[in-house]
């Protein structure tokens, strides 16, 4: 789920920056835009739309409670023949309800009710399955709503035998396989167990399968909607899966017994240590601290308790019968106002000196021979079976629980041959709850947080998705210098230089100023004459 999501925030940041950024596609801003929506729409819109998923090949079970009704069903109406009378009935309620969270419209399950109750519930295959040519596939789903403290959610496959009668159906009904999660306290368990007749002693044994190679406390805590699911096939092959992920002669001797010499001490007191001459193993372990000083205010002479002077001997109380009267002891109340009362003792204090019994250090034992077990002998009830497929044929499902926790969850079971017809029934199912409840989880980020916690190489795609359109930033929208972005201009001259230069231009505009008036001066005198001139001709 959490690669797609990167791969459209990846796609957005590819767009926009690369579009946007670039003066040359700038002219397609609208057809970024479209393409941001179209990406968002695609990744982030949380509508589902739910059918009640219909098996697209041969199934010989099929139930996704949807139509509200446990028609099909059988309620178990004996009783269970190892427990007390006042719980023994399989008096526990079963209803079809939604889930409580993440809710798909339209989609219903089977629900476990009661709480401290034993629960058993039915019913038959639309045929029976034979251990033959064909592998046999198993699935549903289930949710711990409230999570579990003690109990179980596994199905039992009942055995094809004359005698199978749903309404007496209890935990001794004979049964092929019993599949599905199981807790209590700290232990979780996938159990998948078949039964098998031994051919030598004619018991039917059950046979276990080794544990889930995962830490599966999760699928019991986070209140979500897991999917289980078995495949066993005909070449002796099994495998388990959850939420569609892939998750083994000899006996002891019984008449074998520890022989009396036998050594199992790994260690030994060293037959060589000698006790140090100054180890004192009388000296006590607490001493009075000899720097302690009694405080002030001591009263030595009062007691801690006296006699409570208000107190009255009652009426009836009869002294050969009772005893002499004593009134009861409170406190001292002179002692409320010093520091102590009674006799003052020092305080004790660890002894320095304190060393304790000697032993001797222990050294490797060199006749240590190891925990003994009995010697291992040949299993007189050994026996090969080339074939364990071959199964009791089963024709009936059941549900044989007991839990300390209600509101148990189940919901589209199927019982097919076919791997592929079981993913197809889960994508239309169990794939449209975790999309919901995916889309419901809290916001994006603590997602990806989340999971990058569980897969730390998410990590590099993080950054990556992070540097990404930092680097087409820089590449499509640094501004590139030209010639014609330079500006030349005059350097500056130092500043004696420009002193110079103001003293030079200020003489050059007084010799410009003197020449002005005399040249002025020139003009008025040339006027002057002209005008006298003209008066004398006149």
């Amino acid at each position: 789920i959490y690669m797609p999501l990167l791969i459209c925030v990846l796609s957005v940041h590819i767009i926009s920056f690369a579009r946007v950024c670039s003066h040359r596609y700038y002219e397609h801003l609208h057809y970024v835009k479209m393409a941001f929506k179209t990406v968002l729409f695609m990744c982030f819109d949380p509508q589902v739309t739910y059918k009640t998923p219909v098996p697209t090949g041969d199934v010989y079970f099929a139930e996704t409670f949807d139509d509200g009704s446990l028609d099909r069903w059988q309620l178990s109406k004996t009783v269970k023949g190892d427990a007390d009378d006042d719980i023994a009935k399989y008096d526990g309620k079963w209803s079809v309800e939604q889930l409580k969270e993440n809710k798909v419209p339209g989609d219903q399950g089977l629900v476990l009710k009661s709480r401290a109750k034993h629960h058993a519930i039915a019913a038959m295959l639309n045929k029976p399955f034979i251990f033959q040519d064909e592998p046999l596939v198993i699935q549903y789903e289930v949710n711990f709503q409230d999570g579990i403290d003690c109990g179980g959610a596994y199905i039992k496959l009942l055995s094809d035998t004359g005698s199978l009668n749903l309404e007496q159906f209890h935990d001794r009904t004979p049964y092929t396989i019993m599949f599905g999660p199981d807790k209590c306290g700290e232990d979780y368990k996938l159990h998948f167990i078949f039964r098998h007749q031994n051919p030598l002693n004619k018991d039917v044994e059950e046979k276990h399968a080794k544990r889930a190679d995962v830490d599966l406390k999760k699928f019991y805590t986070d209140k979500k909607t897991h999917l289980y699911t078995l495949v066993l096939n005909p070449d002796n092959s099994y495998e388990m899966f959850i939420d569609q992920s892939s998750v083994s002669r000899e006996i002891d001797d019984p008449n074998d017994s520890k022989p009396e010499d036998w050594d199992e001490r790994a260690k030994i007191p060293d037959p060589e240590a000698v006790k140090p001459d100054d180890w004192d193993e009388d000296a006590p372990a607490k001493i009075e601290d000899p720097d302690a000083l009694k405080p002030e205010g001591w009263l030595d002479d009062e007691p801690e308790f006296v006699p409570d002077p208000n107190a009255e001997k009652p009426e009836d109380w009869d002294e050969e019968m009772d005893g002499e009267w004593e009134a009861p002891q409170i406190p001292n109340p002179a002692c409320e106002t010093a520091t102590g009362c009674g006799e003052w003792k020092r305080p004790m204090i660890n002894n320095p000196q304190y060393k304790g019994k000697w032993k001797a250090p222990l050294v490797d034992n060199p006749n240590y021979q190891g925990v003994w077990k009995p010697r291992k002998i040949d299993n007189p009830e050994f026996f090969e079976d080339l074939q364990p497929f071959r199964m009791i044929s089963f024709k009936a499902l059941g549900l044989e629980l007991w839990s300390m926790t209600s509101d148990i969850y189940f919901d589209n079971f199927i019982i097919t041959s076919h791997k592929e017809v079981a993913d197809r029934w889960a994508s239309d199912s169990w794939g449209l709850k975790k999309l919901v409840a995916s889309a419901n989880e809290p916001g994006i980020f603590s997602q990806l947080m989340i999971a990058a916690e569980e897969r730390p190489w998410l990590w590099v795609i993080y950054i990556l998705t992070v540097a990404l359109p930092i680097g087409l930033a820089v590449l499509f929208c640094w501004p590139k210098k030209s010639d014609d972005d330079y500006v030349y201009k005059k350097v500056d001259l130092p500043r004696g230089d420009v002193e110079e230069e103001e003293e030079e231009e200020e003489d050059e505009a007084a010799v410009v100023d003197d020449e002005d008036k005399v040249a002025e001066a020139a003009e008025s005198a040339q006027a002057a004459g002209e005008e006298t001139e003209h008066q004398t001709s006149g």
